[in-house]
């Protein structure tokens, strides 16, 4: 195991770390954005969350844009939670340090640019499906060279 640690490159692991605050910190900002749209159409999905002065208002859960809020933050946790794994695991096969830092930059930015097509500025596709790709297809990447160096 000694000799896996000492495979990762400081730069690589700096790069790493970094990114992954980045994208937790994008994710924590998606339940900020998600309650934003709540009170902004006043749409809530809990009785308890209903003004006690809002008489005969229901609880509601198919409001468009607070949905699509959703559907952008659960598409984070699909995508971004396999990357810190797998990102952490490819550190360990010393992978080039230039392709391992542009795969990390490519990932978080990708994933940025996803939420902020989505989500807040809605752009038709292409743009979310391309950038929800290059963070899958980097992601996907990294598995295949992880799981053939262990192999």
């Amino acid at each position: 195991m000694t000799s896996l640690l000492q495979n990762i490159n400081d730069d690589v692991f700096r790069t790493y770390i970094f990114w992954t605050a980045v994208l937790v910190v994008k994710m924590l900002a998606m339940s900020m954005l998600t309650g934003r749209q709540r009170f902004r159409k006043k749409v809530f999905a809990n009785p308890e969350d209903i003004q006690p002065n809002k008489k005969g208002v229901q609880p509601k859960f198919d409001d468009p844009d607070v949905e699509r809020v959703r559907r952008a933050h659960r598409n984070d946790l699909e995508n971004i939670l396999p990357f810190f794994a797998i990102g952490l695991l490819y550190m360990l096969t010393n992978p080039e340090p230039f392709i391992a830092i542009n795969l990390f930059r490519a990932v978080a930015i990708a994933r940025i640019v996803h939420t902020l097509v989505y989500a807040v500025v809605v752009i038709p596709q292409p743009a979310r499906g391309l950038s929800w790709a290059i963070a899958y297809f980097a992601t996907a990447y990294m598995g295949i060279k992880t799981a053939l160096f262990f192999l």
